[in-house]
């Protein structure tokens, strides 16, 4: 079963706007980098939220609904490309952004990705619904999935 883990008592907090220095922005992993623009208008909770919920499973995907019933035909399209590959269910975990507007478009700032659904793999971005069928219909998304070991293993043959 894919795990769900939902976030929302950690949007629900109020904080101030984060003020952080140029010098701050860039001393940090180019995964998570963000513009000086999207730190006047993502809150610290929300930020230390999206990166407690990256850092959760292997993969991550934020999606519209649950895998078990997404709510969108992306969100839909992104759950069954991630289940034809393989992912191992214990590697990932769905959080459904339509709990939390705070979340969704924190989200979108957070990444500077305007559209949803968003995968992470290993805390990295990856892309939205078009990259992942892309990568998908090109080979190079299995090849990711593989060398980061998020696919279900492999059943040794059984001998008789």
């Amino acid at each position: 079963m894919i795990l769900r883990t939902s976030l929302r008592p950690a949007f629900r907090q109020t904080s101030q706007l984060a003020a952080s220095s140029i010098a701050n922005i860039f001393s940090q992993p180019q995964s998570i980098r963000h513009t000086p623009a999207s730190y006047r208008l993502l809150s610290t909770a929300t930020r230390a939220a999206i990166d407690k919920a990256i850092e959760a499973k292997p993969v991550v995907l934020f999606m519209k609904g649950t895998p078990e019933t997404p709510q969108c035909g992306f969100s839909r399209a992104s759950i069954q490309i991630l289940g034809l590959q393989g992912v191992d269910p214990n590697k990932f975990a769905a959080f459904n952004v339509l709990e939390d507007e705070e979340l969704r478009q924190g989200l979108k700032e957070y990444s500077d990705w305007p559209t949803i659904p968003q995968l992470y793999l290993q805390k990295e971005f990856v892309g939205g619904c078009d990259i992942l069928m892309s990568m998908h219909q090109n080979g190079e998304l299995a090849k990711v999935l593989e060398k980061n070991d998020v696919l279900v293993p492999a059943e040794a043959p059984k001998e008789p």
